[in-house]
């Protein structure tokens, strides 16, 4: 990360991360989808540790639910020091996306393989916030 990033305390700014974790997740979504996705909530953001300047980012990104035209990811980020050879888990996040076709139209996804015991309890954590996003919806209506 570069000075430009940073606040006053040398702390990249927190809306930097977050915008280079959502371009992580994107990219999750679209190599599952074989289509363009766009972000359409951003479900959970936790901020666990400052980056520092001079620091190397480092996203991780898994699919965690798949509904019709819809993509959960879950984006983990990690600081590296590179001098001393320190890695920190800084952010953590749960971004969802929807798969658009040629016409900028919503469009189906392949469905998600859920195999390993993780992959489960991702999954089920997944609807559930699923299900209070759209609680909450309706809420609002």
């Amino acid at each position: 990360m570069l000075p430009e990033h940073a606040n006053q305390l040398n702390n990249v700014h927190g809306g930097v991360i977050m915008k280079i974790m959502d371009e992580a997740g994107a990219i999750c979504a679209m190599r599952h989808a074989h289509h363009a996705c766009v972000t359409i909530a951003i479900d959970s953001m936790s901020f666990h540790s400052p980056v520092q300047v001079g620091q190397l980012l480092c996203c991780y990104g898994r699919v965690t639910w798949v509904g019709t035209t819809s993509i959960e990811v879950e984006v983990q980020v990690h600081a590296e020091d590179v001098i001393q050879g320190t890695v920190t888990h800084t952010n953590s996040g749960h971004f969802v996306y929807v798969a658009l076709d040629e016409a900028r139209q919503p469009t189906a996804v392949p469905p998600l393989l859920v195999e390993s015991a993780a992959d489960k309890q991702a999954y089920a954590e997944a609807l559930a916030r699923r299900d209070q996003r759209l609680k909450e919806k309706s809420a609002d209506r």
